[in-house]
């Protein structure tokens, strides 16, 4: 495949990583594998699932996600036991009780911070996808699951791609140290395709409460809407190299596609600490421009990153950096090593969380301020008391 054809929700490959063998594991002896059950069969959660049983150091042993049909497929691809194959809404309590050591939570973005908790009560590790939460009470409920696994010595790490490349890390390294100056503005893009265009017949043949469940992309209660399911890539990049969090928000955007209760693009300004100004952009339609990017202007140089391309430094400090091509599964498999050295050496610091709460708000932030054509404090955000809440009636438990 050509650059151009490469996008990180059509990727699917698969590559053997440097296996890492543990001095011990939850008290078992060394060599022994982490036992992982997997919440959320889809596309995704099957994708990942071989990355960790490509890793040598886990072994998948349960799973469990609403459908039937795919705990089965899921089931028979990874080997799992037909009686740790768990269904229904309530599914991934059963998995946490059938006596994992860690959990891969995949599920629509709504049900992490309950499943993430629950996880963290049950005294499992936690490996969780972003977007963390759709809302501010289920930002607030994994910073405190976060919390609780430090102080309980749990591993909890969000599967964050970017964070883990070298070139970005050097990058925003050097920002952070003045190599170009003081930074007066920025921006942030995320221009793509119809991401979820094979499950509008979904809604062509009637919606169920069932359906959406498959079609949770372009559910706004149990996505977070695009700004925070998708285009929380760009923005925890910008959070990251300006290591802050916005005073404030405005903004506007709307929908161009039919189905579905999203919004397929956002035009949002961000007022960041210092008078720094971010313009964000996104959009989720169309042939074109396919690419996360972020670009921050200083006195004396930009930092310019992209999830398909080039990450570098141009100014009176350059930084030549490098061009990246497989960041989507380069990314998680870096972050599925780090979970099993952090489980097996007791490294309890789980330094994710809380710039991917920063970053979740972030996002939360511009959905409010744009879908209500205004402008918002951070305070406000917070205490806005907004909670989505998925119609569930009629699904099975």
């Amino acid at each position: 495949m050509t650059l151009k054809t490469i996008n990180r929700r059509t990727f699917i490959a698969a590559a053997a990583f440097t296996i890492v063998k543990p001095q011990s594991v939850r008290g078992s002896k060394a060599n022994s594998k982490i036992e992982i059950g997997v919440i959320g069969n889809g596309g995704r959660g099957t994708w990942i699932s071989f990355l960790f049983q490509q890793h040598g150091g886990y072994e998948i042993v349960a799973c469990a996600d609403y459908f039937r049909d795919r705990v089965d497929n899921f089931g028979e691809q990874l080997e799992v036991d037909k009686k740790r194959r768990f269904t229904g809404l309530s599914g991934y309590k059963r998995l946490i009780d059938s006596g994992v050591d860690a959990v891969v939570i995949e599920s629509p973005p709504y049900f992490h911070p309950e499943q993430a908790a629950a996880a963290v009560e049950a005294g499992k590790h936690v490996y969780l996808a972003k977007p963390i939460a759709v809302d501010v009470p289920g930002c607030k409920s994994i910073e405190a699951a976060g919390k609780k696994a430090s102080r309980n010595n749990l591993v909890f790490l969000v599967d964050f791609q970017t964070r883990t490349d070298a070139f970005y890390k050097e990058a925003v390294k050097r920002v952070h140290n003045g190599d170009i100056g003081r930074v007066i503005s920025g921006e942030a893009t995320y221009h793509c395709g119809a991401t979820w265009e094979r499950l509008y017949p979904l809604y062509e043949q009637g919606i169920t409460n069932e359906l959406k469940l498959k079609a949770w992309g372009i559910d706004l209660a149990l996505s977070g809407d695009v700004i925070t399911e998708q285009n929380i890539h760009a923005l925890d990049v910008a959070t990251w190299i300006l290591d802050a969090h916005p005073l404030k928000a405005a903004g506007t955007g709307g929908r161009y596609r039919q189905w579905g209760d999203c919004w397929d693009h956002y035009s949002i300004i961000y007022e960041f600490p210092d008078d720094v100004i971010l313009t964000f952009s996104s959009k989720q339609f169309g042939a074109g421009q396919d690419d996360i990017q972020c670009r921050m202007y200083g006195e004396s140089g930009t930092i310019d990153t992209n999830y398909f391309g080039d990450v570098k430094i141009r100014g009176k400090k350059p930084y030549r950096g490098g061009t990246l091509y497989t960041l989507y599964p380069d990314g998680a498999k870096y972050n599925i090593n780090w979970f099993h050295e952090s489980v097996t050496k007791g490294d309890y610091s789980n330094s994710t969380v809380a710039q991917s709460v920063r970053s979740n708000l972030t996002t939360i932030m511009g959905r409010l301020a744009g879908r209500t054509h205004s402008s918002m404090t951070w305070e406000e955000m917070l205490a806005s008391g907004e909670r989505l809440q998925p119609d569930l009636d009629g699904l099975k438990n």
